[in-house]
């Protein structure tokens, strides 16, 4: 995996004074969370090796498992579980997608 250039941390987000700072800022954090989900993804296709059939791609009960540690995280980082749930949902449901298309490839479905 490639590693994005980083930029470097220059203030929280108590100190920004303008809308420059704040938005370095953002987009330092959106380029780690692009490594993460990156990295997360290429997790999905371990995944999509290692399963011997393609049902056991979906798995709910591993879901709501999470979804579920997540907002325990969540909880005590203060990340609203308002932005946390639905972002995690839309992230499994993505990264779903994903291993069933890298099952396909990888089984020759």
């Amino acid at each position: 995996m490639t590693k994005l250039e980083h930029l470097p941390k220059l203030k929280t987000a108590d100190e920004c004074q303008t809308m420059t700072d704040v938005r370095h800022e953002v987009d330092r954090i959106d380029r780690l969370l692009v490594e993460l989900v990156a990295e997360r993804q290429s997790f999905m296709g371990a995944a999509a090796r290692i399963k011997e059939s393609r049902d056991m791609v979906y798995d709910e009960a591993r879901i709501e498992d999470v979804i579920q540690k997540v907002l325990k995280n969540s909880e005590i980082v203060g990340l609203s579980p308002n932005i946390a749930e639905p972002v995690w949902r839309l992230l499994i449901t993505q990264c779903i997608d994903f291993e069933y298309s890298k099952f396909d490839q990888t089984h020759k479905i």
